[in-house]
């Protein structure tokens, strides 16, 4: 019988092996809640950067805010750490890191190339 049969059923494990997805990753309230405090504190302050009017360099604060909360968001909500039974997870999660930041960059770098090589005001010599 699996588990989600013998909760059916009535059937309870014992408190030892009842807690095996929290006790697996060791998540407590407290790390939750200090996990959802950092989020809010993390998306606050680039709110208010941007309400405010205040630096030129708003958008390379506000995308370091978000790299600090995508990393909150993986360790105090995902429970990807180095441990190693989540050293597997780590790894999947530096090779997409790594992709979608190749593929961005790309992109970014693509566009700058066009935009410079295909500005408007150097084409009207060369139209026939």
């Amino acid at each position: 019988m699996n588990v989600a049969n013998e909760a059916v059923a009535g059937h309870h494990a014992p408190h030892g092996n009842h807690g095996g997805h929290l006790g697996a990753h060791g998540a407590t309230h407290r790390q939750y809640m200090v996990g959802f405090l950092l989020a809010i504190i993390l998306t606050a302050i680039p709110f208010a950067l941007v309400m405010s009017h205040s630096v030129a360099g708003t958008p390379l604060l506000i995308a370091g805010f978000a790299m600090a909360q995508i990393i909150v968001h993986v360790v105090y909500f995902l429970h990807v750490n180095s441990s190693e039974g989540q050293r597997w997870n780590l790894v999947a999660l530096i090779y997409t890191a790594i992709v979608v930041g190749i593929i961005l960059g790309g992109s970014i770098w693509i566009m700058h190339h066009l935009y410079l090589n295909m500005m408007p005001g150097m084409m009207h010599g060369r139209v026939r």
